[in-house]
């Protein structure tokens, strides 16, 4: 009953709590333990949180209430059938960048750079990808650059300015890190130290298994990666490409 009377208190007008809202939540809890006294004395008390844990399910639950009345309102003409794909694509790719960010580095130094692109700089990198092919007598340029122009998005994650992580190990070519000095390649810049490759991957590989938990389809795409480097789409030395689709039926496959 007591909860119960400060709940109706909050609905009134006392305070408003969004859902969303941690601040609101916050407020709520300090204004609940300073106007419960008890014999204690303490704020905070177990009694007290409790209270607040009930409380704040009762007030959130009616406030999901609230928002699905007002939602099925407002919704009512539309087809819910219907999706914003793009909008979709975004939050995926934001999370992918967010996944690449998070994943373990080599002695906790990052040297992975992470961009997305969309629109006209997807179209220009497409259009490069061929033209590239072409020039160069390079195979499946033409058929990855075809992948590209039909996806909605495409993630880039790469290294840049790697330092060797020290271990003198040999993988990289030499056996003193010291003497790897890394020059400009064709299509790459290198050699890099072998520990911050495995950070990249590590990394798309964190991105990719987040866009798979997503159901948005995607490939890894070395020619992709190359040509972005060349126009300069992402500062790197060493990158990929991860172009993201939403479709019936993966373009990335039986190509």
């Amino acid at each position: 009953q007591f909860t119960g009377y400060l709940v109706e208190e909050l609905k009134s007008g006392w305070l408003t709590v969004s859902t969303n809202s941690h601040l609101a939540t916050e407020n709520l809890y300090l204004k609940l333990t300073i106007s419960i006294n008890w014999s204690t004395g303490k704020q905070g008390n177990w009694l007290t949180n409790i209270l607040m844990t009930n409380l704040i399910g009762q007030l959130v639950n009616w406030r999901i209430g609230k928002l699905i009345q007002g939602g099925i309102k407002k919704m009512s003409n539309q087809n819910l059938s219907e999706f914003d794909i793009r909008e979709a694509i975004k939050d995926v790719a934001n999370l992918m960048g967010v996944a690449a960010r998070t994943a373990p580095k080599s002695a906790g130094k990052d040297f992975v750079v992470v961009k997305v692109i969309y629109g006209e700089d997807i179209v220009r990198l497409a259009d490069e990808m061929i033209h590239y092919g072409e020039e160069k007598g390079k195979k499946n340029f033409d058929r990855d650059g075809d992948n590209v122009k039909n996806s909605l998005a495409v993630l880039l994650i790469g290294l840049k300015d790697a330092q060797s992580l020290g271990l003198n190990c040999g993988a990289c070519g030499y056996d003193q890190c010291a003497d790897r000095i890394s020059h400009k390649g064709s299509e790459f810049d290198g050699p890099q130290c072998a520990f911050r490759l495995l950070d990249m991957g590590i990394a798309i590989g964190s991105a990719v298994k987040t866009a798979g938990i997503m159901n948005v389809d995607n490939r890894i795409m070395y020619r992709a990666g190359a040509v972005a480097k060349k126009m300069g789409l992402i500062a790197a030395d060493f990158v990929m490409g991860i172009p993201l689709s939403v479709t019936g039926k993966s373009i990335f496959f039986d190509r």
